[in-house]
């Protein structure tokens, strides 16, 4: 068997993020160890989120179709949107159990120095929500970091003209870390806590 088809297995999975070289390669020899229809199974999942995953036309979760599951779910409370940075977040606030409401995904979080302005972001599109949709309470839960701050504060700011509560979750979150690594219990003491902004 060539080196060869082993390194480029390695240096392809060091792209995926938090992947450095050790682990890589144990992944890489994890990987030819499976049984073959385990390992084509993994590259048949990949494969078929790359063809079918889209934004949904609503929210900017990850759905096959133009509403994803949650936008479509007749039982979840419309009034309330939860602004999250990626979908990501989503999967981690539904872990939780705490929030029945709807979601509107970001796609990012506002960085001048990265050149990430509003106009890259989701932002009109909440907006346009907040207009039309009946909607009384905006929850804004970016990452508690400066990026999630300076976004949340944005939002807050052009939301002041309508008459509707906004709400930030509250710190049981780690100042610096990222929604997607909380636990349940910490994301559903955080929901509960939010605070009026």
């Amino acid at each position: 068997m060539s080196q060869n088809i082993i390194e480029k297995l390695i240096t392809e999975l060091m792209k995926l993020p938090g992947i450095g070289r050790k682990t890589a390669q144990r992944l890489a020899f994890f990987i030819l160890a499976m049984p073959t229809e385990e390992a084509k199974e993994i590259s048949r999942a990949i494969n078929e989120v790359k063809d079918k995953a889209r934004f949904c036309t609503k929210c900017f979760n990850i759905t096959e179709d133009n509403l994803c599951s949650i936008c479509k779910n007749s039982y979840r409370d419309s009034s309330k949107i939860c602004v999250v940075e990626e979908p990501s977040n989503i999967l981690v606030i539904e872990r939780s159990g705490s929030f029945k409401g709807l979601y509107h995904v970001l796609l990012g979080g506002l960085s001048p120095l990265d050149n990430v302005t509003p106009e890259k972001l989701k932002i009109k599109e909440l907006l346009e929500r907040v207009a039309k949709d009946g909607i009384k309470e905006v929850i804004l839960a970016t990452n508690p970091n400066t990026k999630g701050e300076m976004t949340a504060k944005y939002i807050r700011e052009l939301l002041k003209p309508y008459d509707i509560k906004v709400t930030r979750i509250a710190y049981g979150l780690p100042m610096g870390s990222d929604i997607e690594f909380a636990d349940e219990v910490t994301l559903s003491k955080a929901l509960e806590g939010r605070r009026e902004m």
